[in-house]
């Protein structure tokens, strides 16, 4: 419930402070109460559980705790890695452990401290409380690694009072739990701040994971900021932890920006994660080879490019997070242009400007998320810019993030696949040392990017109903992992095998059939799918030793610039109207497969306003799939002929199958009335509202509905089924429409439809829009009663479904 999901903070907070308030006290002793390795391990666990809560909380309501848990999580992540290494001997130098721990406690000194100053200023102060008190903390131990004069037990003091206000917090929801709401601590109510954010309403609702994220690129900067100010010493194994932990929490917010529907941020963080991982290979590298490694220029090169595009679409939604992008531009290009990468002066200068940044525009991020008054982003002018444009309109509303079959919880992710298909392409042209082939910068981009991203990007398409679309992404994610780690790991050396090439020539095979379906899909995709192939070729002839010169390099250019253009499309109809950079037509076209002008409109049947748009459609005379109390059905409005008629066309409806009448209610039929018994319309009552369907005689009541012509296409010549559906949403349609003529959405002679997804693959384009409402509460069609002899004492049943004879 959502007392238990907000008592999952107190305890892990508390947990870890209550650790290091040991740990501290008995660092003068010889012998610690608590071992590194084992405090490392336990700040681990504590961290997942912070990171839990933390997205537990977010899938609720927004809320400075979100930023608080996911920023706690990621400090104590890295700082639990840090301690298993030095418990484990890998930091043997005497100011290793300091070197290693300061950059991430300095920033997260700062960091906190922008929480509680948000937290004050935003009325939470009880979370401010406990970021303050986290950040005296932080700030106590740096002072500590920097000075002896200022002992461990005013460390342990600051983790103590953080486990006191934590304890407050935790008492008082517990006491609100015990008491179901009734009593409450001041400042601990989440319920009351919750309802006080749903007031405002979401027109201006902003990314809630953006403040996690941006402040996790100030902690991978203070690692090289730390270096280039003389903070510490050098960069080692040590700072790996901080990026890599910066890089993998940053892989989480990507997919929590999809499901909060912020595409670009997404992207964004995906990009920026990518390069974390490739600082702590660089760091990582010199532990098994004296020299340092190599950054292939011509893939930084591209990866400025991206970044570019992304920060000029980003200005259009916010101009201040597009100018913030134009940093990371700077950052690739200073790396392009230092042989040493990483540990060259120029790109560490640039990170100084990264961090600082980071830190106002976090900062921004954390108070629009919670205040009533923002700090403008310049998003306003910027929409009113473009509103005098007939060119460029920006998409708006509901169907922004529509998905292609259903409704998904998350926005497209092909964006940051096709990106990641350019970057993993770029980075192949790094022919590098073939006798130490680590020794160039080739793996985070081709693992990272071409692996992980693209795997997480087919994930978001599976979830949206693209399904070609996913199993192409997650096939090249695979072949991207496997290739890059063989290739450029070292791990099958100078000699190829003949079991590789096999598994190259199964990885090609699996592509023909997704070259194959593509032709069905867009050209776009026939060419992106088509021109891996050309990747799939050359690592083939690699394993072979048959590779032409210059085969690969012309192999990954084409396969990079197609994916290019991808992302730019899939960029820009993500963000305009219209077609501004289209994808194609199908290359081959069936009958009944994308043969549509337009798509079919997917809307969640739990909103009132996608009723209300299907009513709008209905009444435009269009026909719809819309959910009921048994299986999905295909509606049209009585009073648009033509509709009833389009309907009877699209089902190919068979004479044993005719269409059935649907009201909301007998009062709808009251101008008819004395064309009815009174046994029939008494019954009828007593039966309404049910998933009961009766027969009874046609009659001139039919005319009263506005059929004219079309009422031919309704029942039989000499009867009609009509029922009242037990079910909220169809019967506040048919309030909106009034009486609509009903048919089951499949085909005639296949099974009922249960999903909304079914009715799009079984009748295709030939509806005009699906309510969807999920899988249907019954798997079984309704009772149809025959009530032609009524009035002669007579029922029978044309068919037994989920109401049984005896009910009846």
């Amino acid at each position: 419930g959502p007392g238990l999901h907000a008592l999952c903070f107190p305890p892990p907070c508390l947990t870890g402070s209550l650790l290091l308030a040991v740990h501290f006290y008995s660092t003068p002793r010889a012998a610690p109460l608590i071992p590194s390795t084992a405090l490392g391990v336990l700040l681990l666990l504590v961290s997942a559980l912070l990171a839990y809560a933390g997205i537990r909380r977010s899938l609720r309501n927004a809320s400075l705790l979100v930023a608080l848990c996911l920023t706690l999580s990621a400090l104590w992540s890295g700082y639990g890695v840090i301690l298993i290494l030095a418990g484990q001997g890998a930091l043997p130098g005497p100011g290793d452990a300091r070197d290693a721990l300061v950059p991430g406690l300095a920033t997260f000194t700062l960091a906190l401290l922008l929480l509680a100053v948000v937290g004050f200023l935003c009325g939470e102060p009880l979370l401010g409380l406990v970021a303050a008190a986290m950040s005296l903390a932080s700030a106590h131990e740096v002072a500590l690694h920097c000075s002896s004069s200022l002992g461990p037990s005013a460390v342990a003091c600051s983790h103590l009072s953080v486990c006191l206000v934590g304890g407050y917090f935790a008492l008082g929801r517990i006491l609100r739990l015990l008491n179901k709401g009734n009593l409450a601590l001041p400042g601990t109510d989440l319920a009351e701040k919750k309802a006080q954010e749903q007031g405002r309403g979401s027109a201006g609702s902003t990314n809630p994971f953006a403040a996690p994220g941006l402040l996790l690129n100030m902690l991978s900067a203070s690692v090289f900021c730390c270096r280039l100010l003389g903070v510490t010493h050098r960069l080692f194994l040590g700072h790996v932890p901080w990026l890599w932990a910066a890089g993998t929490y940053q892989i989480g917010i990507c997919v929590l920006s999809y499901r909060a529907m912020d595409v670009l941020m997404a992207t964004a963080f995906g990009f920026t994660s990518i390069l974390k991982f490739a600082g702590g290979y660089c760091l990582l590298y010199p532990t098994w080879q004296p020299e340092e490694p190599s950054l292939p220029t011509p893939f930084l090169v591209v990866f400025s490019i991206l970044f570019a595009v992304l920060a000029l679409f980003l200005s259009l939604q916010s101009p201040v997070d597009g100018l913030y992008l134009l940093v990371f531009v700077t950052y690739c290009i200073a790396l392009a242009c230092s042989p040493r990468g990483f540990f060259a002066g120029g790109p560490q200068g640039v990170a100084v400007a990264i961090f600082v940044s980071s830190a106002l525009v976090a900062l921004i991020h954390l108070y629009n998320v919670r205040a009533r008054a923002r700090i403008p982003t310049g998003k306003e002018a910027v929409k009113a810019l473009l509103a005098r444009s007939s060119l460029l309109k920006l998409r708006e509303g509901p169907d922004l993030h529509a998905p292609y079959l259903g409704y998904s919880k998350y926005a497209d992710a092909e964006v940051l696949a096709y990106a990641c298909s350019v970057l993993a392409s770029f980075a192949l042209t790094a022919s590098g040392d073939p006798q130490a082939p680590r020794a160039t910068v080739v793996i985070p981009w081709v693992v990272v990017a071409g692996g992980i991203l693209k795997l997480l990007g087919g994930s978001v398409a599976f979830a949206r109903g693209k399904t070609l679309e996913s199993s192409a992404f997650i096939l090249y994610s695979v072949m991207w992992i496997i290739w890059g780690l063989t290739r450029y790991s070292g791990l099958c050396g100078t000699a190829r095998s003949f079991h590789t090439a096999v598994g190259i020539i199964s990885f090609m095979l699996f592509n023909s059939f997704i070259v194959f379906c593509s032709l069905f899909l867009n050209m776009a995709w026939f060419f992106y799918s088509l021109t891996f192939m050309l990747i799939a070729v050359s690592f083939l002839l690699d394993a072979i030793h048959a590779l032409p010169p210059g085969y690969d390099i012309a192999a990954t250019l084409i396969f990079g610039l197609v994916s290019f253009y991808c992302f730019l499309a899939a960029l820009a109809s993500s963000t305009f109207e219209g077609c501004c950079l289209p994808m194609g037509r199908p290359m081959v076209q069936l009958s009944g497969v994308g043969t549509g002008t337009s798509k079919c409109l997917h809307l969640p049947a739990r909103k009132a306003s996608s009723v209300k748009r299907i009513a709008d459609i209905l009444r435009n005379g269009g026909t719809c799939g819309i959910p009921t109390d048994t299986v999905y059905v295909l509606v049209a409005a009585c009073s648009r002929p033509d509709a009833v008629e389009k309907a009877h066309r699209s089902k190919r409806q068979a004479q044993d199958r005719p269409m059935s009448l649907w009201i909301s209610s007998l009062k709808q039929l009251e101008p008819a009335k004395h064309l009815f018994t009174p046994l029939l319309w008494d019954f009828m009552e007593a039966a309404w509202p049910s998933p009961i369907s009766l027969v009874i005689p046609r009659g001139e009541w039919v005319d009263f509905l506005g059929m004219k012509d079309s009422a031919k296409y309704v029942g039989t010549p000499q009867s009609v089924a009509i029922r009242i559906p037990d079910c909220s949403v169809t019967t506040h349609l048919i309030d909106l429409v009034g009486p609509i003529v009903v048919t089951s959405a499949n085909p005639t002679g296949e099974a009922d439809t249960t999903h909304h997804n079914q009715v799009y693959a079984k009748l295709g384009d030939k509806v005009d829009a699906v309510l969807c409402g999920g899988p249907s509460p019954e798997n079984i069609a309704s009772t149809v009663v025959d009530c032609t002899k009524i009035d002669s004492g007579n029922i029978g049943f044309f068919r037994v479904g989920i109401i049984p004879k005896s009910q009846v």
